[in-house]
């Protein structure tokens, strides 16, 4: 598959790998890439975390802060300035840290 994609170095050790992530959404979109060194194993969790972020971010106008875990609060992101649609979107209402950091429950939960 990496030969496929033209991911391999033309100049890369025969016996030392550097692994690398790509997540491909449904309309063939990379959303995410990460590059881990040949001594560096890969954390399963955080790639799951990323996905579940990109998922919730897509469906519910949400971004989802540094450390989010799932079940966490999230951010109403600030191209969303309709009030009546945030009142239907996030009916638990949010709290405003500043005016653009709108904190919201978890839309999904």
């Amino acid at each position: 598959m990496s030969d496929l994609y033209d991911l391999i170095h033309p100049n890369a050790s025969d016996t030392l790998t550097v692994r690398s992530l790509f997540v491909i959404d449904p309309n063939k979109k990379i959303r995410l890439t990460i590059t881990y060194p040949a001594s560096t194993g890969r954390n399963f969790h955080e790639i799951l975390r990323v996905i579940d972020s990109l998922q919730l971010t897509d469906n519910h106008k949400v971004a989802t802060p540094a450390n989010w875990q799932d079940g966490d609060e999230v951010v109403i992101v600030p191209s969303l300035k309709d009030e009546e649609e945030i009142k239907k979107r996030f009916p638990q209402g949010y709290r405003a840290v500043k005016p653009y950091l709108r904190l919201t429950p978890q839309p999904n939960r």
